[in-house]
């Protein structure tokens, strides 16, 4: 749009998260796309890059590291970060933003908390609002709203605040997997994301120690029956009116869809997925419903189950910021889709300003 005034778009990345490193990758790849010479014309971007400690940089700090000449893991010993306070209105130039783009994967982030502190600027963000990042995030409340409505979902048990010194305690969690679930099962933090805290158990006594491991994230635990299963994935864009993308597969090598297999190059993506087009229309009406059962908007990626055996689908999980790596699902999906990276970008924009 000749003469258009170009839109600043403030992409915050990093944040004291267990998923800091995966957010700078994310924030890597949108800024190259907001710079590719078509978004040029119509975007500036101004980076906001917050370290492990919650401290925020300002946009030229945090560009540079976007760009590679400083290196995220060493900005503290360069002295940069020494103010006493944390205040992220303090060297930030906010008020020229005019659309934010938060892509702060995990806890104080994903989950609604930058999505609460942005609405005090009053600036549009890409992505959803408090409510529906807080619900996609907790999968403990997830589920419930899931089963409430019928959703389909594996089997699973819920147990919050379990103290693993209480031996009656310990029992009683065990016995109570062992009554109503099957082996193999997954133990995972309510609050995480990119696999991180969860385990695998295959038999009773790996229980114990799968739920310290996910405790050291969350005290609130979720456990789920498994099954021999294909992960299948599917895009989400739109405001009041949801858009799906071409269903995908994710095949890896590892025994389960754990932290390092979600990041590895040799994974095996299949778009769209080898189903049948019922299977197909199933799980995106599916996704529509689950995003508009939590007020998910925007974007998002919705994550389902096919059982090997007998091809029944079951619902997963929402994540309201999926990953933008470069061999992330979501921008793959879109692509198959018909938007590629930079198109995808400007479109969340556009969708931001109910365009």
């Amino acid at each position: 749009m000749i003469g258009e005034k170009k839109k600043c778009i403030g992409l915050i990345f990093g944040g004291y998260s267990n998923e800091h490193e995966v957010s700078i990758s994310s924030a890597k790849t949108v800024f190259q796309a907001f710079n590719s010479k078509i978004n040029k014309q119509r975007f500036i971007v101004k980076a906001f890059y917050i370290n492990k400690n919650g401290y925020w940089l300002d946009s030229y700090l945090s560009e540079k590291i976007l760009i590679g000449e400083i290196e995220n893991n060493t900005t503290k010993k360069q002295g940069i970060f020494k103010q006493e306070k944390i205040n992220f209105l303090d060297g930030i130039e906010f008020q020229y933003v005019d659309v934010w783009f938060p892509l702060l994967h995990g806890f104080n982030g994903e989950d609604g908390s930058i999505h609460g502190l942005l609405k005090f600027t009053k600036k549009p963000l890409v992505g959803c609002g408090i409510i529906g990042s807080a619900l996609g995030m907790d999968k403990i409340l997830m589920k419930t709203i899931f089963s409430h409505l019928k959703l389909p979902q594996v089997n699973y048990l819920v147990f919050q605040n379990v103290d693993l010194n209480d031996t009656k305690e310990k029992n009683n969690l065990t016995s109570e997997i062992l009554k109503k679930l099957n082996f193999p099962v997954f133990v995972k933090p309510s609050n995480s994301g990119s696999s991180l805290g969860v385990s695998k158990v295959k038999n009773e006594s790996e229980i114990l120690q799968a739920f310290v491991r996910a405790r050291e994230i969350d005290t609130r635990i979720l456990v789920e029956e498994g099954l021999e299963v294909r992960e299948i994935e599917c895009g989400i864009i739109g405001n009041s009116k949801l858009l799906t993308s071409e269903v995908g597969e994710v095949k890896y090598e590892s025994d389960w869809y754990d932290y390092d297999s979600k990041y590895n190059l040799n994974n095996k993506i299949t778009i769209p997925a080898e189903i049948d087009s019922k299977i197909t229309k199933q799980i995106k009406e599916i996704a529509i419903k689950s995003c508009k059962a939590l007020n998910i908007f925007g974007f998002a990626r919705v994550d389902f189950f096919l059982e090997k055996s007998s091809n029944k689908i079951f619902l997963n999980e929402i994540n309201t910021i999926p990953g933008f790596t470069k061999n992330s699902m979501f921008p793959m999906l879109w692509k198959a889709s018909g938007l590629n990276i930079e198109q995808l970008v400007a479109k969340l924009v556009d969708i931001s300003q109910d365009l």
